[in-house]
């Protein structure tokens, strides 16, 4: 199969089922990040003609959206949060500043205007009439202790545990459904950050015929879970009629190391151009993988089936030789 093949990513057990049947408000607050727009895309699958009317998108700033397709939803500021009218509404949490500008911010700035984010997703939960909420939270909240991780890990890792007990509070005290994720590596469409992310560095070597790069020097291990999968779940939690918060980490179902990572990227897109490496030096494995025992138990109660590894690759190839495409042709 080449990535131009690969179907489109989807919802899928009971969780889409029942969020299809009903009529709650899907309120999707940081809609222009990667979570965000691979999010809309699957929740635009699934409800098709009735997506305008389901769902509505905040960011920090007014725009319109583009999803594959010619689809455009308009994005309102976060600011007009609370002035959504109250309706039974399952609320999605995705904005956040990510590690990348904690390296760039002094750390008071930083942690202050994630807390000012997340203050007002909180503060809109009951006048808007959530019913549930999802937090993407982070595996970096198991390294807040970890005296080797860099400075901006440890503060992002910390802010994440903050918000998972906010969150995590407001679900106990109105006896509803918040389903908080660590996440550790995602993959699927709308993948961004090419030059630092190992998966999209490896697709976008292999799909421009070049040798595929992998710059770790110490052992690298990572598991990926389709953003679909992650999603499944998460509403599988949202619409189960759950009375608190129910945490886990992300794990995909292959773990690999680096050099094998890259192994399956070529096998599946058909890549022979090779891979490259620099010497390996001495040091510890880096390992961030999460413990996947409450996830896969999750899965399974939801009939959430996992996507292959292989098949994540494809379906992100996909959309990055799509974009490569409309960004040739638009020069």
């Amino acid at each position: 199969m080449t990535p131009d093949a690969a179907p489109l990513p989807a919802l899928t057990g009971v969780g889409a089922r029942r969020l299809l049947s009903s009529e709650e408000r899907i309120v999707v607050v940081g809609a222009g990040g990667w979570l965000g727009l691979a999010t809309l895309e699957l929740l635009h699958g699934l409800l098709g003609e009735r997506f305008d009317d389901r769902v509505v998108c905040f960011g920090s700033s007014a725009r319109w959206l583009a999803l594959r397709g010619g689809v455009g939803i308009a994005q309102s500021p976060l600011a007009d949060l609370t002035r959504l009218a109250p309706a039974p509404s399952l609320v999605l949490h995705l904005a956040y500043l990510t590690q990348e500008r904690a390296k760039a911010m002094s750390p008071e700035a930083y942690a202050g205007a994630n807390r000012a984010i997340s203050g007002q997703v909180l503060a809109a939960l009951d006048p808007i009439g959530a019913r549930g909420v999802f937090l993407p939270s982070s595996g970096a909240v198991h390294a807040v202790d970890d005296e080797a991780a860099a400075a901006s890990v440890r503060l992002y890792g910390r802010l994440k545990l903050e918000d998972e007990a906010r969150f995590a509070a407001w679900s106990d005290a109105r006896g509803r459904p918040a389903a908080i994720a660590r996440v550790f590596n995602l993959s699927g469409p709308y993948i961004n950050k090419e030059s630092s992310y190992a998966l999209a560095c490896f697709i976008v070597d292999a799909l421009a015929g070049r040798p595929i790069q992998i710059r770790a020097t110490r052992p690298v291990v990572r598991s990926y879970v389709a953003i679909s999968e992650l999603m499944s779940v998460v509403f599988g939690v949202l619409t189960g009629g759950g009375t608190g918060p129910v945490l886990f980490d992300t794990a995909g179902e292959h773990e690999g190391e680096m050099a094998d990572i890259a192994r399956v990227v070529a096998e599946a897109l058909g890549h022979g151009g090779g891979v490259r490496r620099p010497p390996m030096e001495a040091g510890a494995m880096d390992r961030y993988v999460g413990d996947g025992a409450a996830y896969r138990r999750l899965r399974d109660e939801f009939g959430v089936s996992p996507v292959a590894f292989r098949t994540q690759v494809l379906e992100t190839a996909a959309f990055l030789a799509g974009r490569a495409l409309a960004h040739d042709q638009g020069a």
